[in-house]
């Protein structure tokens, strides 16, 4: 091979040899700035969730926006500001009791299994009317939300008629269906459906049924939350009639018994 041509091959090796070494360096630059565009991605990916997360830990809360509500939709047979008086009863009765519970109140459903028979009766026979002021206190002490949830579907239940509404709430409170205060059954609306289930007035009604599942009177629930809270009344059960506390006599407790309902009320009928 003559001189020439051998440094003609060299110098042809060492041009391929430049292009490859290009060539490589294009796909090593094109491979850095994919993975710096991935990385980017990836950051803002990252940001966004953090922001997604964030914001919805700062979202109110579903009964936060309700209690916050300007606009309230109100049961049918309900007067008042938002609708939060709820008096059931003939009109020509002269005197009205007020009755202030909880849901989820254990001693409420006591007084309901109790008495809540000889009240609906009373009523029925013109004897008094009754003012109902529902609270969603006991929710407060373990973040639950039964009590509103159930407040919000005794709402539904009015909304279809006041013997419903009456009904219902003793379906609520019965031994077949009040759960054990520590047990939140009231948050879910499916078990709140089947005790509706128990009531004529109220199983297979779609409109109850919508209202239940959309939540159509929770801010009505809130208001009169907010109005048992404004009352003065500390526990629940609570009764009144003309301002004064139905207790059992030479104590502070509310009755728990048809006997001691009836002679506490006598009492309250002739003040």
């Amino acid at each position: 091979m003559s001189k020439r041509n051998s440094q003609e091959n060299k110098a042809a090796a060492r041009e391929r040899l430049r292009a490859e070494r290009e060539k490589q360096a294009k796909k090593d630059k094109a491979r850095r700035q994919l993975i710096v565009a991935g990385s980017a991605v990836a950051v803002l990916a990252v940001a966004g969730g953090i922001g997604f997360a964030v914001v919805q830990a700062n979202k109110p809360s579903q009964w936060e926006a309700a209690a916050d509500a300007k606009s309230v939709t109100a049961p049918k047979n309900t007067e008042g500001t938002d609708g939060t008086t709820v008096v059931i009863g003939k009109p020509e009765a002269k005197k009205t009791l007020e009755l202030y519970e909880d849901s989820r109140c254990p001693v409420c459903a006591t007084f309901e299994q109790g008495v809540g028979a000889t009240v609906e009766k009373d009523v029925a026979d013109g004897k008094y009317k009754i003012k109902y002021i529902g609270a969603t206190f006991i929710d407060n002490s373990d973040q639950g939300q039964g009590s509103k949830n159930a407040l919000s579907a005794l709402g539904a239940a009015l909304d279809v008629s006041p013997e419903a509404f009456l009904k219902y709430k003793a379906a609520l409170y019965s031994t077949q269906f009040h759960p054990d205060e520590r047990d939140d059954k009231f948050a879910k609306d499916s078990y709140l459906l089947k005790v509706a289930d128990s009531v004529p007035a109220l199983k297979g009604n779609a409109d109850f049924q919508r209202n239940v599942e959309e939540g159509t009177f929770d801010a009505w629930a809130m208001k009169m939350s907010k109005t048992f809270d404004k009352s003065g009344v500390t526990g629940t059960p609570t009764l009144k009639m003309d301002g004064k506390a139905l207790t059992v006599e030479g104590s502070k407790n509310p009755p728990l018994t048809v006997d001691q309902f009836n002679t506490a009320l006598t009492k309250a009928l002739k003040g």
